[in-house]
């Protein structure tokens, strides 16, 4: 097998969506536009996602097997491997590492988390808000340092105001699981 590339958080949503349900590529597609998931998200071209099926059957995270289907061609069916679930469990319960991941991946892994139950989404939101935390506690002692009215000074500030406003919509998730 080759050397493995690290996989992207779109790759890890659609472990996740096999997780549990074997799938052929449109059903996977229709669950990633779904608006009510993933497709508040994202949006893929469906090429896009056949590639990446490819990608991730051949990093040995899913495989496929073949269904007939009368006289049309059969098609794939994929299903997630071990190696698959592992890199999915592990992706899932894992804060991200930087506050521009909030957008993206931090709401996959927080919608897969949620089906995962509330046990498991009120793990990710604890560490996701320590992390949180401790940028916010880096960035204004690096504020701090700085000059008064610097530029610099003044970007770190807004980015503080960027964690203060995620860890307050953090602490609200938090708040709605334990009220669940």
């Amino acid at each position: 097998m080759p050397a493995q590339k690290q996989a992207l958080t779109i790759e890890l949503a659609l472990l996740g969506l096999v997780r549990g349900q074997s799938l052929h590529p449109y059903e996977l597609f229709q669950q990633v536009q779904a608006r009510d998931g993933l497709g508040c998200i994202w949006r893929i071209k469906q090429s896009h996602l056949y590639a990446m099926l490819d990608r991730l059957e051949a990093e040995g995270y899913l495989r496929h097997h073949l269904e007939v289907q009368g006289s049309r061609p059969p098609r794939k069916i994929f299903s997630i491997t071990a190696q698959g679930e592992a890199i999915f469990t592990e992706w899932v319960i894992t804060p991200v590492a930087r506050g521009r991941d909030m957008r993206l991946e931090f709401l996959a892994k927080y919608y897969f988390a949620c089906r995962e139950g509330n046990t498991v989404a009120a793990q990710l939101l604890a560490r996701q808000i320590d992390c949180c935390r401790e940028w916010l506690a880096e960035n204004d002692a690096k504020a701090i340092a700085l000059p008064e009215g610097s530029f610099e000074r003044l970007v770190l500030q807004y980015r503080s105001g960027q964690l203060q406003a995620v860890l307050a919509w953090l602490e609200g998730c938090q708040n709605s699981l334990a009220e669940v």
